[in-house]
């Protein structure tokens, strides 16, 4: 089932206090409809419809959209630009009630259109520049119709999507969609407050990336191998050789260390695992089942509080670190054993001093 709408040229447009009303009748010549609905066009439908409010709908929608496109770009917003280009989208919107302006519904007009609110909005300072622009305002505006379709969707009973389907004689089927005002603001605020926080960690998630590296241990036998977190602001070193130490998840080497000692390292209680040596047989007896007894060492540092703290550490062999088609080798290391979490999301498992990549 097709159908054809065109208001014609006898029909007035009535524009009263930013209230048109649109007459639709006789939509087409009789010839140019399908056979035996020549009866059907006589009817007249009358449709009100109110550009103040059209307009300052669609004038804070592109304001937003334009403004979450210049957050997500890191631009500079220059509020007249913005006001100015939100004004060209919205008054876009308008003309789509005016007959006369009909051929302006084509998509070359509609992407000419797009090109002056974002130069607007924006300036050209070059061509690159414009078009990262474009690309990220549309997909700025796929991500809040596709989410504003997901949440009315989401809300509907399976009643109220098959009462909105409608199957055609060619069997094309076709869905009817009601918006209200309050729900396309509510929806279109929660899409974009998603998208920036979704699109923000992201961002974040990309910056830190380049500050991984691949890391290797090797201690005696034992070869591991982790994530590291590069940190410039690491200087832990070993206050009587003055070697680096490199902060690694104790829990790596949880296999290899005493369940008694893991304990003291999470309650930060190192001091206790050396201080009771000779006076509890159970740590005795331990720390003589410990293969690298020989490789220990206290390292001092200061904590959150200020207080000064221990950290158990290890001497290890090597430690090869891999990054941005790097390789670098150091044997003069320390590897502190911390025992909490360095990452909530364990993206890294070690925190690497600046000073094991200097060549």
């Amino acid at each position: 089932m097709k159908l054809y709408i065109l208001v014609s040229a006898d029909a007035p447009e009535v524009i009263v206090s930013l209230k048109v009303s649109v007459h639709v009748g006789r939509y087409l010549p009789a010839r140019r409809l399908p056979k035996g609905y020549e009866k059907a066009v006589e009817r007249k439908i009358n449709m009100i419809v109110y550009v103040d409010l059209i307009f300052l709908v669609n004038f804070l929608i592109d304001g937003l959209l334009l403004y979450m496109t210049a957050r997500t770009r890191k631009i500079p917003v220059v509020w007249w630009r913005l006001l100015i280009g939100s004004g060209i989208g919205a008054i876009y919107v308008v003309f789509m009630f005016i007959p006369a302006l009909s051929f302006l519904f084509t998509f070359i007009v509609k992407l000419c259109f797009a090109l002056i609110m974002i130069a607007i909005s924006f300036g050209i300072v070059s061509l690159q520049h414009f078009l990262r622009n474009m690309g990220i305002f549309y997909l700025i505006n796929f991500v809040a119709a596709g989410g504003i379709l997901a949440i009315h969707y989401f809300w509907q009973s399976s009643n109220e999507v098959w009462n909105g389907i409608a199957i055609s004689q060619s069997g094309g089927i076709t869905h009817e969609l009601r918006f209200g005002l309050i729900f396309i603001s509510l929806a279109l605020v929660t899409v974009i407050w998603f998208y920036k926080h979704v699109f923000q960690s992201a961002k974040q998630r990309e910056e830190l990336t380049s500050f991984f590296a691949n890391v290797q241990i090797d201690i005696g036998m034992v070869r591991l191998s982790c994530i590291g977190l590069i940190d410039t602001g690491n200087q832990l070193y070993d206050p009587l050789t003055r070697t680096p130490v490199m902060i690694i998840e104790a829990s790596q080497y949880e296999a290899y260390v005493p369940k008694a000692w893991m304990q003291k390292i999470r309650d930060s209680q190192v001091d206790q695992i050396l201080a009771g040596m000779g006076q509890d047989h159970e740590q005795d007896h331990e720390m003589e089942s410990f293969i690298w007894q020989d490789r220990l060492r206290l390292v001092p540092y200061r904590g959150i509080n200020k207080a000064t703290q221990f950290m158990l550490a290890i001497k290890p062999d090597r430690v090869t670190i891999s990054h941005q088609n790097r390789c670098m080798e150091s044997h003069k290391v320390w590897i502190g054993l911390d025992g909490g979490k360095l990452s909530s999301d364990n993206s890294y498992q070690a925190i690497i001093h600046p000073k094991l990549l200097q060549p």
